[in-house]
């Protein structure tokens, strides 16, 4: 039986690193997880996962002043392989061949993955520019130890939004839903068909982007979307209507199955202390289309600090307003448009 990239992490850390350590730095504090890229971390790794960037990788976490000493013992001692693999090989980011451990100090690998400080509270704005993804690099792995609890105080710090923000980033999912909702029936009704499942998908995207939201779990980039959308507890019930309606033939199939996933993800909300309205669609006007009712409205009514109701309504966080890889990848760039949308929030 094959190991798991967890399971192989774990070895490799309890029989390799860990003695080395403890050979040249008795008692160093010190945390040993596997973070960061990798269909293992979240567990979701498979034998289609082995043939790239795969294998013995470990993130190793010590005080700053000890890192590059820390790298260099590994260089220099670590056995050429464990458990049948390769302690030293190439990854897609680094194509030269040598150990996977990642030795760093717990603030700058936070910082890497999430181009903010967290090792302090954060800003407003600091928290609208993560994506679910690099939070999930920080925060999804397992820790095998942390004898300093820099790392867990960092995770704990980065659990979930204060509860203002949360309802606001629910708010501006709601209200993106709402803005394309009734264009659904009118592309369909135009005979325009494609148009009518291109806005299906981009709602049902949203609408799995907000049952995490609801289950206060960060959702992961778009190739893990689905996979852990099905496994969250309640709001996952909503994926069979979210089925019926990306495979339906006409629109009328189309509206009627996301306004079933809209209204049980909707429900949701009340048992959680959020406030929900009495209608969630009615028709739009006078046209024969479903419309949002005034779900949007009810979140942002309850906020109270006045910092967040004075955010800017709609916009939401980095990956509500851009799915561009190549901004979602880059944390100094995240930062840099949340800043430029709302200017002198931190």
């Amino acid at each position: 039986m094959t190991l798991s990239g967890i399971d192989l992490a774990h070895g490799y850390y309890t029989d390799v690193i860990a003695p080395l350590l403890a050979e040249r730095w008795p008692g160093l504090p010190h945390a040993a997880a596997r973070l960061g890229r990798g269909s293992d971390v979240l567990g979701l790794d498979d034998e289609m996962s082995r043939d790239h960037d795969w294998g013995l990788r470990l993130t190793l976490l010590v005080r700053t002043d000890a890192v590059s000493a820390v790298r260099e013992h590994l260089t220099a001692r670590l056995p050429t392989e464990y458990a049948g693999h390769p302690t030293r090989f190439a990854t897609t980011w680094h194509p030269l061949v040598t150990h996977q451990v990642e030795v760093d100090s717990p603030g700058n690998f936070a910082f890497s993955r999430l181009g903010v400080d967290a090792t302090r509270p954060l800003t407003d704005v600091e928290w609208l520019s993560l994506t679910g993804q690099a939070l999930l690099e920080v925060t999804a792995g397992p820790v095998f130890t942390d004898t300093s609890g820099e790392l867990t105080a960092i995770r704990d710090r980065l659990r979930w939004y204060p509860d203002d923000l949360w309802r606001y980033v629910l708010a501006a999912d709601w209200a993106r839903i709402g803005q394309e909702f009734p264009f659904i029936g009118r592309t369909g009704s135009r005979g325009d068909d494609i148009g009518s499942c291109i806005l299906t998908a981009r709602i049902a995207q949203a609408a799995m982007r907000l049952g995490f939201l609801l289950e206060r779990q960060w959702p992961p980039y778009s190739k893990w979307l689905g996979t852990l959308f099905s496994r969250l507890p309640r709001a996952g019930e909503a994926m069979p209507a979210l089925h019926r309606a990306s495979s339906a033939d006409t629109w009328q199939e189309r509206e009627a199955a996301l306004a079933e996933a809209l209204t049980l993800l909707h429900d949701l909300q009340r048992p959680l202390g959020l406030p929900g309205v009495d209608e969630v669609f009615s028709s739009f006007y006078d046209r024969p289309f479903l419309g949002l009712g005034g779900v949007p409205e009810a979140l942002r009514d309850s906020i109270t600090d006045p910092a967040v109701r004075a955010l800017p309504v709609g916009i939401g966080s980095i990956e509500q307003l851009s799915d561009n890889v190549n901004v979602l990848t880059s944390p100094a760039m995240r930062l840099a448009t949340m800043r430029s949308l709302v200017p002198n929030a931190d």
